[in-house]
Parts: C-alpha cells; structure tokens; sequence
C-alpha cells in the first residue's frame, strides 16, 4: 500500500508593524544626521588655512606672537618660561634656555605661520618658518623641546646625543603644568586630539 507525502505547510512570517513611538524615534534620528550633514557642508568652507607673518615676539620655547595673532608651535612642546630642569646635580631654568634657542633660530628673521587649528585658548597652532627653515622641527632637533604629537625620530636623535634637556633630568613640560596650578595647563595635539580640533574649528562660526 503506497502513501502520498506532502510537505507540511510553512508558516508563513509576518512583519509585526513598527510602534508608533518607534517611527517618531526613527525619524527624528534621521532628521538630526540630516541636520547635522547640513551644517557640516555649510561650513567646511569655513575650515581653510590661516597665514600669519612679520616680526615675532618669543613668548617661550614654543610659543610667539606675530602682531594681534597668538600663535603655540603644533607638534612640540617646550619647557615652560619659569620651569627648571636638573644636571649635574643642580637646577637650572632651562625654560629659559627653551626661548633663548627658539631666539637663535629665528635671529631676527622675519616669521611665517601657518594652521588651521586653534587651542583651547584660542591660539593658532601652527607650523613656523624663518629664512626658510622649520623652526618647530629645528627646536626639537636642537634639543630644547619635545615631540608632541610629532617629530617623533628628531626627538630620539636629540634624546640619544644627550644635549639640551636630555644633558640631565626634567619633567615633562605637560606634567609641569599640571603640578603649578598656575600654569597653562595644554592637551596634546595627536592625530585624535586633531579630529577633535577640527570638529571645534567647524562649530565655532555657528
């Protein structure tokens, strides 16, 4: 006696319809996104590299001041004006030093800054030439400041002739700042420290 087989039927899926307060969450997430596209369009024009030029007052290591325009040197960092370091077993200003080699390098030339971010305090990074040499890259090389989100194997070519501040013992300018509450106290101004900067520099024109 033969038997007939048939499958046995398949459910069938339905899509249970979305909530009420769902939808009104999915669309007002859209409408933000498509607001915040917007805004982004509208001022990535806004985003364009500053150039500052003239006779620079040498604030410290990494820092000057080409007329109106404050400017801190992106990528390094710099013993603070007032901050001491150690060799041989004694202290010396070696912030001091930092903005005395800074004044060497520019020797009286006039300087060109250029960036397009600006610090917490408002003041433009930028990457710094006088008679065409790079004075942010020159600084770390002559061992009177360190890399701070760049400059990386100057740093190590200055740490290894043992010159500068690595001729003794120092804290690092950042740690500095944070143990003399008076100080500015400065992030560092990495890759995502950049990103952040950027989102900042876009926002402000709003």
């Amino acid at each position: 006696m033969s038997r007939s087989w048939s499958p046995r039927p398949r459910r069938r899926y339905v899509a249970r319809p979305r909530s009420l307060w769902r939808r009104l969450v999915d669309y007002g997430l859209a409408v933000i996104i498509l607001g915040l596209l917007i805004l982004l369009a509208a001022r990535l024009d806004r985003v364009e590299t500053r150039k500052t030029q003239g006779v620079a007052i040498i604030n410290d290591g990494d820092s000057i001041t080409l007329g109106t325009e404050r400017i801190r040197m992106r990528g390094i960092d710099a013993p603070e004006y007032t901050q001491t370091c150690r060799k041989n077993g004694a202290d010396y200003s070696c912030g001091t030093l930092a903005r005395q080699s800074l004044v060497r390098l520019i020797a009286g030339k006039p300087v060109s800054c250029t960036g397009w971010q600006r610090d917490r305090y408002g003041r433009l990074l930028g990457d710094c030439t006088a008679g065409g040499k790079d004075l942010n890259r020159a600084q770390v090389e002559a061992s009177w400041a360190v890399a701070y989100g760049d400059f990386e194997s100057e740093e190590a070519i200055a740490r290894a002739a043992k010159a500068g501040i690595w001729a003794g013992t120092f804290d690092q300018p950042q740690n500095w700042r944070d143990s003399h509450h008076g100080e500015v106290v400065e992030k560092k101004h990495g890759t995502l420290a950049s990103i952040g900067d950027a989102v900042r520099e876009i926002f402000r024109f709003w």
